[in-house]
């Protein structure tokens, strides 16, 4: 596979590039907190193995303090001690959107999403979870090259 982006997807549609970048902002700067969001969209690009995604979420999530062994569980978070009940249901409902064609989020679901979160805080976090899968889905089907270095 080439390690070379097929198109410069954000110069070839700006605007749409920009309102993807604004509703990220928005998710980052809103009532779920920095940490959150950048945890579920780590998870996320886990699951849709967008390489770029996941690096960049890996770095933000270590200039928040996370401990390395917290980053290195995430893909494990079921079985892993450095989670709060609240990531775990926020994990637990990116999982199931992400995955929503063979997962059913059902009422059981959401009301075990609602036991942790406000209805405001619900609403924002199923935006952050649509952005993040709409940057996975760019990056990995326009090979959107990681980085070099640190």
């Amino acid at each position: 596979m080439s390690h070379e982006p097929r198109i410069p997807y954000a110069k070839l549609a700006p605007k749409a590039y920009k309102g993807l970048l604004d509703l990220s902002q928005a998710v980052h700067h809103g009532v779920l907190g920095e940490r959150l969001v950048e945890l579920v969209f780590m998870r996320v690009s886990q699951i849709n193995g967008c390489g770029f995604c996941i690096d960049m979420h890996w770095k933000a999530l270590t200039k928040l303090g996370v401990e390395p062994r917290h980053l290195n569980a995430v893909a494990g978070w079921r079985e892993a001690p450095f989670f709060e009940p609240r990531e775990r249901a926020a994990l637990r409902w990116a999982e199931i959107v992400t995955d929503i064609s063979r997962r059913d989020a059902s009422d059981e679901e959401f009301a075990a999403l609602r036991a942790h979160f406000s209805d405001e805080e619900v609403a924002e976090l199923g935006f952050a979870i649509a952005a993040i899968n709409a940057w996975n889905r760019l990056g990995v089907s326009f090979r959107l090259p990681i980085p070099a270095g640190g």
